[in-house]
């Protein structure tokens, strides 16, 4: 987004005299996400932006002047979206493709290629580079600590033939190798598990609780009540018993791609 956005804001929250910490503590947000909104990394949530405007007395002109949404994500994934790239912890797991930060170009090319009603190309290709986007997270090369739990399912699905998954799977070899991410595969040996009902990405901050997302078909849910997730992650700490360990997780893979047709 442009910063004309957030260097407003920042000027507003210094004509009041307030602080990151106290806008955010009067907006009920967290200072990052104040932060990151000040230096136009983020565009806050239409409640969000209704808040700041009540903490400064600005009657309607942040929520009514956000910057549009190119709704390159669902309404439903927005939040989550937004605090996927706060996180300085996150653990995936996806029972029906690789998680969306793992994602390949053509991968992603091919997931979002499959929809009803279909998309135009453009339409898809506006979606590929916001997926591609939020990878970002790991160009960083500490955080976010990233965990990903693949169902061997996923794996074994060929979305785009051969080649594309040979390559998917190589490019989670290498991140794994290299000691970016920590990957564990929950065989299908391992049988029913509670955690391949859905989506589920959990995150950790540096200045707020930890929440967990879900998702399902046209559905998704950001979670905050420390019950649920504290459950929530028991599940996954339940299916990661039973998941392979790293080293013969990096093993699988491996043969996966050359099934797939790979050649070191």
């Amino acid at each position: 987004m442009s910063n004309i956005y957030g260097e407003w804001l920042k000027a507003q929250r210094e004509a009041a005299g307030l602080t990151q910490q106290q806008l955010a503590e009067t907006a009920v947000m967290t200072r990052s996400h104040i932060a990151h909104i000040e230096a136009g990394r983020r565009v806050p949530s239409r409640e969000d932006a209704r808040r700041l405007d009540r903490a400064l007395n600005t009657g309607n002109v942040l929520s009514s002047f956000l910057p549009e949404d190119d709704k390159t994500v669902a309404d439903y994934f927005e939040p989550a979206r937004v605090l996927e790239q706060q996180a300085t912890m996150i653990r995936e797991y996806a029972p029906v493709y690789v998680p969306g930060i793992l994602q390949t170009r053509r991968y992603a090319e091919e997931v979002l290629g499959m929809r009803f009603p279909p998309r135009t190309d453009e339409e898809r290709d506006k979606h590929v580079v916001t997926r591609l986007k939020r990878a970002k997270v790991l160009d960083n090369p500490v955080t976010p600590v990233v965990w990903a739990l693949l169902d061997e399912a996923v794996l074994r699905r060929p979305i785009g033939g051969p080649e594309v998954m040979a390559e998917q799977t190589m490019h989670i070899v290498r991140l794994g190798e290299a000691g970016r991410i920590r990957v564990h595969v929950l065989s299908d040996d391992a049988g029913p598990h509670p955690i391949r009902q859905g989506l589920l990405t959990l995150m950790w901050f540096e200045d707020q609780p930890p929440t967990a997302y879900t998702e399902a078909h046209h559905t998704g849910k950001l979670h905050d009540s420390p019950a649920v997730v504290a459950q929530l992650q028991g599940i996954y700490d339940l299916a990661l018993s039973d998941a392979l360990s790293l080293k013969a997780s990096l093993a699988m893979l491996r043969t996966i791609a050359k099934d797939y047709g790979h050649h070191d």
